[in-house]
């Protein structure tokens, strides 16, 4: 069976993606990706066996996209490419990667093949903190509930929908209706590969060799929570004086956190890397001693895990998180960290510091992490349900 799947955005990178794709391949299925390309990359490619299809697209069509259910221009540029793709492709099935082309999908499946709605976020919630939505004009001509209840009515349309999380079904199955087997959990997690043939960068590690090292990975936009991180070093800088928060990501917003650090006098104790590559991360991990996730909570953030927990957890490190219920929920279980009060500096530092008087104990909270990951959240396990779900579409077609 050949599966088409749909993303709005330019491949490579995008992990879940390519995790996806890669699984499917592994257990038989041909898999053409729909991507988008802005500059020079090939028409056609083939990446690790992914056949991937790119459609021109221009910054015009991207800012489109925010406004993809508010005017229908961006669905109607998009669903012309989709059908181009669909006949080109002769595809038995259409993956579609969140709801923002999900509209153009539909309508451009004029075969009304079957269709798998993978919802990565929950979309509308995550909206609510975007900068150009909390000043004019996105304010007032963006509406997260509208997209909302689009998303809703994609839920009902397709014909099986997957998801992050198991606190995301719950919500989406209270809220829309649906019948429980008809939303499957296919949570992020890492592949094996990622740290079982990573590749270290010794000058990393050595860079933090005498540091006590919080480390934060990935989008460093506001409701992260990275403030509540950076409020808490004065503290913890009497406490423990060679503390250095390290920062790999970035986000538009970051000089709101640099201009916090700078206002605090802390620029020694706050290392800001930018964004460096994914093969680099296994690096930074190892030169920690703490790993963290501070989310500030939200309906999205209560509903759905960050992948790094898993990245961090995979090479046997302790976690500190936010009390956002699905991460809060996951480190209680695993018994692989502590959790802080969202938004809270004192509760933030307070068990920084436990965890740096009890060494023995986050060695036991890494032993525990690295045990979950290895034996039950590594990719190739939590992938089973997505294999199963296309084998019984494709039973169901044949």
């Amino acid at each position: 069976m050949r599966i088409g799947m749909i993303l709005d955005n330019t491949f490579p990178p995008d992990p879940r993606v390519e995790n996806e794709a890669i699984s499917l391949i592994k257990n038989g299925f041909e898999v053409c990706l729909f991507s988008l390309k802005y500059n020079d990359e090939p028409d056609y490619e083939i990446i690790n066996k992914i056949q991937v299809y790119r459609y021109v697209s221009s910054t015009l069509n991207y800012k489109l996209s925010a406004l993809a259910y508010t005017v229908p221009f961006y669905t109607n540029i998009m669903s012309k490419k989709i059908a181009h793709f669909l006949e080109e492709t002769n595809v038995d099935a259409i993956h579609i990667h969140d709801m923002r082309i999900a509209e153009a999908v539909f309508r451009a499946n004029s075969k009304n093949l079957p269709t798998v709605l993978d919802l990565h976020d929950n979309m509308p919630e995550v909206m609510k903190f975007y900068p150009h939505l909390q000043k004019f004009p996105g304010k007032y001509i963006i509406s997260p509930t509208k997209w909302k209840q689009k998303e809703e009515l994609f839920i009902r349309k397709a014909t099986k929908v997957i998801t992050v999380s198991q606190e995301f079904i719950d919500e989406v199955v209270q809220r829309v209706k649906i019948p429980s087997s008809k939303i499957l959990l296919v949570p992020n997690t890492v592949r094996k590969s990622f740290y079982q043939k990573a590749v270290i960068e010794q000058e990393i590690v050595d860079r933090y060799r005498n540091d006590f090292v919080l480390l934060y990975l990935g989008d460093t936009g506001l409701r992260r929570g990275l403030q509540t991180a950076i409020a808490a070093i004065p503290k913890l800088k009497e406490i423990i004086p060679n503390i250095k928060l390290v920062i790999v990501g970035t986000n538009t917003t970051d000089y709101v956190l640099k201009q916090q650090v700078a206002d605090l006098g802390i620029e020694e104790f706050v290392d800001f890397q930018g964004w460096q590559n994914v093969k680099l991360f296994p690096s930074y991990i190892i030169a920690s001693n703490i790993c963290i996730s501070p989310l500030i909570r939200n309906i999205q953030h209560d509903v759905a895990y960050a992948n790094k927990l898993f990245q961090y957890m995979s090479f046997s490190k302790p976690v500190l998180v936010s009390d956002a219920i699905a991460q809060k929920r996951l480190v209680e279980r695993t018994k692989s960290g502590l959790i802080h009060k969202e938004k809270n500096p004192e509760s933030f530092a307070e068990r920084v510091i436990s965890m740096y008087e009890y060494p023995e104990l986050c060695k036991s909270f890494g032993k525990n992490g690295k045990y979950f990951i290895e034996n039950e959240f590594c990719w190739e396990k939590t992938s089973e349900k997505l294999i199963d779900l296309y084998k019984s579409i494709e039973e169901s077609n044949s």
